[in-house]
């Protein structure tokens, strides 16, 4: 019996060619993106969730409360771990960890091979918390001398090809001989660690100078502390030891540390006011509602055009019922027949998933794979086919079955016009999540400019800048000589943070600090060429002397004289919390300029010179050549003086533009989706034209021989899809604005909703509306009546 359900409906797909086509490719089309969608969801939400251990891995942050406002980072003071390993017993494990963030990316060596690459420092009991897989050597001893080193597949075949690296020896920074202990097989796509090297926290403690001055030194937090708690241990416990352990030790202090669990760490990153504001789960959240809106459109196409079938389908009722068939047999016949369409939109949506993988992985720049070897995966995929299938064909398979064979063949009973109401509905639903999805791309894209175009308050065109090693440190004025008398470059400083990003801040007193007042500024250590170097303008004052005299001296921006409400800053006195001894004098403030975040206000600033904090330098190539030219005309000054590593340069206007990256993902994400949403609605819509316009066949024909002219006929045709589409837009648009605001709201810099955005996603889905509708309604225009007429 199946076999001959399946066998009709076959011949009843063949002989509806075009209206299966429709229904099968838009099925297929939302069926494919909410594939690519859930892959790229469960990538997300199974970041870092592959340890053994999982459930006991924290990581320790730390609140900081000043002047009544809480701000959250991931840094604690070198003391903390040694007492959190003598006072917290529920804590298992503690493993420091120095991240490359916090300094410039290292140089590795072998023989004549170069490298740069970005490593971290962590304790020797990293592999116990973190099971990442090694390839070669053993977990338990990887990290257990100072000398060591492990690195990631990768790096190895950079540096070894095909030799045993194990043993090898590898030159780190031209000044250190370490051995590889360890190789980490490619790290995991969906993980939050980003290193291509790790060496041990005790070659650190015995090579680095701060180190030893920082054991006692509460306020210097660099170390970032990883931790794994007892099995038994009850985190909010742990948790509420944390909270009062710094103060304690430090009764001056801040600080607050608390844990962060490791499940949270890509998806709840954010903090405000101290507490956890979640991150980018936001946008795992909204790409899933926005992947179940674009199926939920398909699987409207498809109910739509089952029901605009409706009309004949009813006649084939009567004449079956009246040749012997039971209503179980129709039921089985009219679900088996959806069954067909929808399985065959799974054949093709996986078709079309793998097609779009590698396009979709350059937009969300992953690497993302089919769950072929994912049981759920296909129990979900066919779990939901069926459900489609048979929610598809319920409205024929249950409602027509119903009719009597004698009224339905005397055509008393006109389906196609009693569904047009949940038809038109439905067409509204669909048209209503994609004018949503217009006006969303439209001020997303409208919000990313805004930003872009947002003043930086320095020049970043044509500057670059490289790390500081210690052969260039120790060579720089030579190098910096021969650089400015190449031609190629036309200024060079060095500096603690790069050009784009701020890797310090300070506590500072001054005169007119209130007493229980907590002031930090972000901190710029750098030679008297700075602001020249960057483009950064001064707004009052002087720069540094060029004799490097100025090492008492303190240039502010605009936003650290605000906060500290000085009304005449030069010649002004401020010292460090840390340094109260050594007195600055203010002899400048410069405007302010974008270093960090495009979406948020410019933080405090201040630049001081004549301290060996520069871990960067920064250069600005000569206007008069080409960058290629240039180029290869410094990279042999950068090969004499720093002869170890090789010449890794960065571009500043590429770093910042990195910083519009998440935005840009959501912005292109938003364009194709608005684009594929549109065309599956628009499918159903041409299907249901072309459905409406069979229907009214007769109509037309009677009215083009009163003399209704092909304009007419077009209006009368498509008006009604217009009326819908207009409807779509009156309740996309509040809906929209409610979730458009939302978003909007966590940018401190950021636009306004406009009238035109609404207005102009109304237009376009009205404009293609008519355009889909157009040919159907014209075609039945430009019918020869007396066809049309004997159709009836």
């Amino acid at each position: 019996m199946l076999h001959n359900y399946f066998k009709i409906a076959w011949r009843s797909l063949r002989k509806n060619k075009g209206f299966s086509l429709i229904n099968i490719l838009g099925l297929a089309v939302g069926m494919a993106i909410a594939m690519l969608i859930g892959i790229w969801v469960w990538d997300e939400l199974t970041f870092d969730r592959f340890y053994k251990n999982e459930a006991n891995l924290y990581r320790i942050m730390l609140n900081r409360t000043a002047n009544g406002e809480t701000t959250t980072q991931p840094n604690g003071a070198l003391p903390l771990g040694n007492v959190i390993r003598t006072e917290i017993p529920e804590i298992r494990r503690v493993v420091e960890s120095l991240s490359s963030n916090l300094r410039p990316e290292d140089g590795l060596k072998v023989g004549d091979k170069k490298l740069i690459r970005k490593g971290q420092n962590v304790g020797n009991s990293f592999f116990h918390l973190f099971d990442l897989p090694l390839l070669q050597g053993s977990p338990a001893t990887a990290l257990q001398e100072p000398n060591s080193i492990v690195l990631t597949e990768q790096t190895a075949d950079a540096l070894f090809g095909q030799a045993d690296p194990m043993g090898k020896t590898v030159r780190l920074n031209d000044a250190f001989d370490l051995k590889v202990t360890g190789v980490l097989k490619k790290l995991p796509t969906n993980t939050a660690w980003d290193f291509h090297f790790l060496v041990p926290f005790s070659h650190l403690e015995a090579n680095a100078p701060w180190v030893e001055s920082s054991r006692t030194n509460w306020n210097n937090n660099v170390i970032e502390y990883l931790v794994e708690l007892h099995p038994n241990a009850d985190p909010a416990k742990v948790d509420q030891k944390l909270r009062g352990l710094i103060k304690r030790h430090n009764p001056e202090s801040v600080f607050e540390a608390f844990l962060h669990p490791v499940e949270k760490w890509h998806l709840y990153g954010e903090f405000e006011n101290g507490k956890n504001t979640g991150g980018f789960i936001r946008y795992v959240r909204l790409f899933g509602i926005v992947g179940l809106a674009v199926l939920l459109i398909a699987c409207i196409n498809f109910m739509n055009l089952a029901t605009a079938r409706s009309e004949k389908r009813a006649k084939e009722v009567g004449v079956r019922k009246a040749v012997g068939s039971f209503r179980s047999q129709l039921i089985g016949q009219f679900l088996s027949e959806s069954l067909l369409i929808a399985g065959l939109a799974l054949g093709l949506a996986l078709i079309l998933t793998l097609l779009l993988m590698p396009v979709f992985n350059e937009i969300t720049q992953k690497q993302l794979s089919f769950p072929w070897a994912k049981p759920g995966f296909w129990l979900l995929a066919l779990g939901f086919t069926v459900l489609t299938g048979v929610l598809a064909g319920s409205y024929p398979a249950f409602y027509l079955s119903s009719f009597k064979a004698v009224r339905v063949l005397k055509g008393s009973v006109r389906v196609g016009r009693n569904a047009n109401w949940p038809r038109k509905v439905l067409v509204v639903a669909q048209f209503t999540g994609c004018i949503a999805f217009i006006i969303s791309a439209i001020l997303v894209y409208q919000q990313i400019q805004y930003a872009k175009n947002r003043p930086v308050g320095y020049n970043p065109d044509r500057l670059l800048t490289v790390p500081l090693t210690s052969d260039l440190d120790r060579n720089y004025e030579a190098a910096r000589n021969e650089l400015l008398g190449s031609g190629a470059v036309e200024s060079v400083t060095k500096a603690s943070s790069p050009a784009t990003t701020i890797t310090s801040d300070t506590r500072v007193d001054w005169a007119g600090k209130a007493p229980d007042e907590i002031m930090r500024l972000n901190l710029i250590a750098a030679t008297p060429d700075y602001l020249k170097t960057m483009g950064i303008k001064l707004k009052t004052g002087r720069d540094f002397y060029a004799n490097g005299t100025d090492s008492v001296s303190a240039i502010l921006n605009e936003a650290a004289v605000k906060a500290m409400r000085l009304k005449n800053p030069l010649n002004q006195e401020l010292s460090f919390v840390w340094d109260p001894g050594t007195k600055l004098r203010i002899v400048g403030v410069v405007e302010n300029s974008i270093i960090e975040s495009p979406y948020t206000p410019v933080n405090p600033l201040i630049l001081i010179t004549g301290r060996p904090f520069e871990r960067y330098v920064i250069f600005r190539l000569a206007p008069n050549l080409n960058t290629t030219e240039a180029l290869a005309r410094i990279e042999p000054i950068f090969q004499k003086f720093n002869p170890a590593f090789p010449f890794d340069y960065q571009f500043v206007d590429d770093a910042y533009n990195r910083k519009f990256r998440q935005e840009e993902l959501i912005g292109k994400l938003a364009g194709v989706f608005a684009v594929l949403a549109i065309f599956i609605a628009c499918l159903g819509l041409f299907g249901l034209a072309a459905s409406l316009a069979e229907q009214r066949t007769k109509e037309v024909g009677i009215r083009k021989v009163l003399g209704a002219s092909v304009g007419s006929l077009w209006g009368l045709l498509s008006r009604e899809f217009v009326g819908l589409v207009i409807v779509a837009c009156l309740l996309a648009s509040p809906l929209a604005a409610y979730f458009l605001n939302d978003w909007l709201s966590q940018f401190d810099y950021r636009i306004s909703l406009s009238v035109w955005m609404f207005v102009l996603a109304g237009a376009l889905a009205i404009l293609i509306a008519l355009l889909t509708v157009s040919f159907q309604s014209i075609k039945a225009a430009l019918m020869n009546p007396v066809t049309s007429l004997r159709s009836e």
